[in-house]
């Protein structure tokens, strides 16, 4: 999913430009995604005709630029919905690389998913508001069901928060609302994109 909207986010872009972007959301982390498996799943995802691969002649050195296909951006509005409506009580990164990637989706297809997901998570923590008796359980595992309860209840009321702020039009989903800093690398790719988009045409 980061791989592919990646490349949705800045395509043409080439696979320096997708690393260097990645590494900055600090995917090695919390994604689990290390830096040397960029380049290979990306080659994995031109296979899979997810995405297309053009090498180009940039002023005398040779680089590979990648934009996606119908195929793939059909894939990644698949994962990012997945990502967005699926709720586990202990794992949250597919929801993580979905919400970072919410400006690839319409406004009201992710309302949508976002309100899915508060009601999943409402029920979640109905669920686990009803632990098993102290008798029934041993004492860590009841301390664990808290904190599961805990860490459920505190997504559930950003996640309450933030479909308002969607709603009242606070929570902007265009990229161009944001202008970043003078010295963003951002600022290079768009450059870089002008003329790749140039090269490809040419």
């Amino acid at each position: 999913m980061l791989l592919l909207g990646a490349v949705a986010l800045f395509e043409p872009v080439n696979g320096y430009q997708i690393r260097r972007e990645l590494l900055s959301w600090s995917v090695d982390d919390w994604a689990h995604l290390n830096p040397g498996s960029i380049y290979s799943g990306l080659a994995t995802l031109t296979k899979q005709g997810f995405i297309v691969r053009h090498d180009l002649d940039d002023g005398g050195r040779e680089v590979a630029v990648y934009e996606s296909t119908a195929q793939g951006r059909s894939e990644l509005e698949r994962l990012v919905t997945a990502g967005l409506e699926e709720v586990s009580v202990v794992d949250r990164k597919g929801f993580s690389a979905a919400f970072g990637l919410l400006p690839l989706v319409p406004e009201d297809q992710a309302l949508r998913s976002l309100v899915r997901r508060r009601v999943a998570l409402e029920e979640l923590v109905a669920r686990l508001a009803q632990p098993p008796a102290p008798g029934d359980a041993p004492p860590h595992a009841l301390r664990t069901v808290m904190l599961w309860l805990d860490l459920a209840t505190a997504e559930l009321a950003w996640l309450r928060e933030s479909i308002e702020e969607m709603k009242a039009g606070r929570l902007a989903l265009d990229a161009s609302t944001w202008t970043p800093p003078a010295d963003d690398p951002g600022w290079q790719m768009n450059a870089d994109r002008e003329r790749y988009r140039a090269l490809l045409r040419g």
